[in-house]
């Protein structure tokens, strides 16, 4: 018992380190937001029909989005009619950078789309691995 009270602080750096290590697992799904790359998007997108939704503004998406993508501004994504009827199809949001996307998957998770993602990086990691982006008029 000694031992134990004279050592305290090495059993506590050893419960922190421990911690810290763990940490990545823990906070991964952290907010619900579960993110994917823009390879295992296409993966998605061929063998499983994921249905892409950009959740940029309407200026934003007209300069530039994933080829195929629906266009469903986040402000109003709980009134959307674009959203599939589907609820068990797979969704891969997008933004600009993913920050929105993140948001985007947890009011979606809301109203029962439990295999919604967001692209890891938005638009742009999806250029940066030369996908097709396309431009609206």
């Amino acid at each position: 018992m000694k031992f134990l009270l004279d050592t305290w602080y090495l059993f506590l750096a050893a419960a922190v380190s421990g911690g810290l290590l763990l940490w990545p697992l823990i906070g991964k799904n952290a907010g619900g937001a579960s993110k994917v790359s823009t390879n295992d998007a296409v993966q998605l997108i061929n063998r499983e029909k994921a249905v892409l939704i950009d959740v940029s503004e309407p200026a934003e998406f007209a300069a530039g989005h994933v080829v195929g993508a629906r266009s469903v501004p986040l402000g109003s994504l709980e009134s959307s009619r674009d959203l599939p009827k589907n609820k068990a199809l797979p969704l891969v949001v997008v933004c600009a950078t993913g920050a929105r996307a993140g948001r985007a998957v947890v009011t979606l998770r809301k109203l029962g789309f439990e295999n919604a993602r967001a692209l890891a990086g938005g638009l742009q990691a999806w250029r940066e691995a030369n996908l097709p982006v396309e431009k609206t008029a």
